[in-house]
């Protein structure tokens, strides 16, 4: 089967940030500028108007908006998404492995996958862009801006689709280490953990329901010492929070967790105690080569925890 070439969008990379895009449905504005303003009010109208002076927003056929272009549908506009004020994250990632295809990258804690909200140039994947100048990079999973740990990209979106269909065919192999709390004769925990988890009143949470499951992990304990244990964890499935959810469920929340139990205020972050949640290794057998990879962080989290 021949895949078809992905379209050429018409802003390229700038800077490790893609340009973003919106679709213009039907609607009463009289200009395209009128709708963008309307639709984005994080944005100030004067920011508006610099970026399309400065020919920084352009539609789907490559031709620029100006102020006075009037609004049409169905038409796509692309633009580039900035931030006044973005806050550094001090920590590093690490690159793991890379060839033609694929990178594998060991995450810090507190860097989001992806821009979103308050961090773009922070992100992991510009921040990636960036330093490597691979502007087709992509993300072939995600794990959440608390979690470190591994992360595998895509080089070139020629083999891209292979590599994805690993994920919902189950066909690679990932697991975790947590720190949470231990009783001494009291906790204890299932081999395997099955729960029905649905979204929260909170877009942040999820909850558990009763119902048919469709959350799995795999659980062993690896070490206990000083009232904390350190557990391997095996999803099964990759439901959002699924494994934060699975401990905080059987009483042992994963220490530093700003969500479970209690989810903390944005803006919260203490870089002194990081979430103890690590994605730490991950496996599958390659659907171009047919090789066994497999990869580990050198990351360690710490049984003592702060």
């Amino acid at each position: 089967m021949t895949r078809r070439k992905p379209p050429q969008l018409p802003l390229p990379t700038r800077d490790g940030v893609g340009p973003s895009c919106v679709g213009l449905s039907a609607g009463p504005w009289p200009t395209i500028a009128e709708f963008l303003i309307e639709r984005f009010p994080a944005i100030t109208r004067a920011a508006w108007t610099a970026r399309i002076e400065a020919n920084d927003v352009i539609d789907e056929h490559g031709v620029p908006v100006t102020l006075a272009r009037r609004y049409q549908s169905p038409l796509r506009v692309y633009y580039y998404r900035t931030l006044e004020a973005e806050a550094h994250i001090p920590f590093e990632e690490q690159i793991l492995f890379q060839d033609d295809e694929l990178l594998v990258v060991d995450k810090p804690p507190f860097v989001p996958v992806t821009p979103t909200g308050k961090y773009l140039q922070q992100s992991l994947l510009v921040r990636l862009k960036r330093k490597l100048g691979l502007d087709d990079l992509v993300p072939m999973h995600r794990i959440d801006r608390s979690t470190s740990g591994l992360v595998l990209f895509s080089v070139r979106a020629a083999t891209r689709g292979a590599y994805q269909a690993m994920f919902p065919e189950r066909r690679i192999d990932k697991h975790y280490e947590a720190v949470v709390p231990w009783q001494e004769g009291v906790s204890s925990v299932p081999e395997t953990y099955r729960s029905r988890l649905v979204d929260d009143d909170h877009f942040m949470r999820v909850r558990e329901v009763p119902g048919e499951p469709n959350s799995e992990t795999h659980i062993a304990v690896q070490e206990v010492r000083d009232g904390h244990a350190l557990l391997k964890l095996s999803p099964v499935t990759g439901r959002k929070h699924q494994l934060r959810v699975h401990c905080q469920a059987l009483g042992m929340p994963i220490v530093n967790d700003p969500i479970y139990p209690v989810l903390l205020p944005e803006g919260a972050d203490d870089f002194d105690k990081p979430l103890q949640l690590l994605a730490k290794s991950l496996s599958f057998i390659d659907p171009l080569t047919g090789e066994r990879r497999s990869f580990t962080s050198p990351r360690q989290l710490l049984l003592t925890p702060r």
